[in-house]
């Protein structure tokens, strides 16, 4: 039997961590003295101890390792696991992403001496949007989602036959944007106009194209609605973005391409 002093040095973990997982059930002591109330700890518990930090460096919450030790299930233990790797995986190039972002940005400040030099590099102009025919969904949506509903309306134009025309991309129709849950229009272009759920007719638009990978889009937005302001015109309706050229052209994060479209009038 260990005391809780000895077991904390053995799995390099506090005595404080020790106390916090017996409070929450996670790793109970073999032993508590009923009379002075010191925890013991039995030597099979290293081993569980360790599993239970190698679990935390794996990204695991206390309650979901907590589970995991109570499930006797290898099949979904290791089903669990390989979905952790997963989601590990994406966080890591979420991160590159995040580094290459950081990185422009230096080299930007650097050459310029304007930490928000980055927002002006965009070309700004006053054009007329494309006019499309489109298939189109329309949902309280997260930014996370699109894929699935970009997924239905492509077997729609498979089922129906129809053509693509290349043109996709995003209607923002609330006032107040958050990530996970939008008023948020998808939209595909099609060649057959008499199919297409709607057209989307031209209209008068103050344009940007934004280089990058999406998390940075913000910045083509704030670019715009600066020039709008400066420049004599007012949003005129919901803003809207298509995908020019993305990760199913096989190009990088970097080199993919978003066009950003705010309809206008003059003041």
């Amino acid at each position: 039997m260990f005391t809780v002093g000895e077991f904390s040095r053995i799995c390099q973990v506090s005595v404080k961590t020790l106390h916090h997982y017996d409070k929450i059930g996670l790793l109970l002591p073999e032993r508590v003295d009923p009379v002075t109330g010191y925890r013991y700890y039995g030597r099979q518990q290293v081993g569980r101890m360790l599993l239970i930090g190698r679990l935390k460096r794996y990204g695991f919450s206390l309650d979901e390792i907590k589970a995991l030790l109570q499930c006797e299930n290898d099949r979904v233990l290791f089903s669990k696991l390989c979905r952790q790797k997963e989601k590990l995986e994406m966080q890591k190039k979420d991160l590159e992403l995040v580094i290459g972002e950081l990185s422009a940005h230096l080299r930007d400040f650097e050459r310029t001496g304007d930490i928000m030099g980055y927002q002006k590099r965009y070309e700004i102009a006053v054009t007329e949007s494309p006019s499309m025919h489109v298939l189109a969904s329309r949902q309280v949506m997260g930014v996370k989602d699109f894929g699935n509903y970009y997924g239905i309306l492509y077997e729609r134009m498979a089922k129906e036959d129809l053509t693509p025309d290349g043109l996709c991309g995003a209607v923002y129709y609330d006032e107040v944007f958050d990530p996970e849950s939008s008023d948020i229009e998808l939209i595909v272009g099609v060649r057959e106009a008499g199919k297409a759920d709607k057209t989307m007719e031209k209209r008068l638009c103050v344009k940007t194209v934004h280089k990058g990978a999406y998390s940075s889009l913000p910045d083509a937005y704030g670019a715009l609605v600066e020039w709008i302001g400066q420049n004599g015109y007012v949003w005129d309706g919901e803003p809207f973005e298509l995908y020019t050229k993305t990760q199913f052209d096989r190009l990088a994060p970097k080199d993919w391409e978003t066009e950003v479209y705010f309809p206008v009038r003059e003041r």
